[in-house]
């Protein structure tokens, strides 16, 4: 049964960068049937094959944002460039990108896929939200439903 893939990624210890795991666990919270929720740390090369298994992949993540700027949603392409990995090292430059790409190329399957890029404004050590992060989980939490109901 195929099933629909959140990976909320970032550093909890440092405040705003911990969103998309938060964010993850709330979508864990839903108990949808066929919704499986990743929190991680980082995205690292042995998330590919759950990945690989999914029907569709919702990646959730901070960003450094200005007042101005808001929730970000992205389509990822089918059309995923892949850099060989001899042209780059995995170890902390995986993103969803190079995720769906190593997907591919080892179990020949890439989802459809989306990037979700909450704003952040706080990087300081510290496990709490600023505000403009805490508001816009709820915007963030509204166009996951938005993208699994279609």
């Amino acid at each position: 049964m195929a099933e629909i893939l959140i990976i909320g990624y970032g550093n909890t210890l440092r405040s705003d960068d911990g969103v998309g795991q938060r964010v993850a666990e709330l979508v864990a919270e839903w108990n949808l049937p066929n919704v499986r929720s990743l929190p991680v740390h980082q995205l690292t090369p042995e998330l590919a094959e759950p990945i690989s298994q999914a029907e569709l992949v919702i990646f959730v993540d901070a960003y450094p944002a200005t007042s101005e700027q808001g929730l970000q949603v992205h389509q990822l392409c089918d059309d995923i460039p892949y850099s060989s990995p001899k042209s780059q090292s995995l170890a902390h430059t995986v993103d969803p990108r190079s995720l769906l790409a190593l997907s591919q190329i080892l179990y020949h399957n890439v989802p459809p896929a989306w990037w979700i890029l909450v704003p952040a404004v706080n990087f300081e050590f510290g496990e709490s939200f600023s505000e403009k992060t805490t508001e816009n989980i709820q915007y963030s939490l509204a166009q996951i439903k938005q993208i699994i109901i279609k």
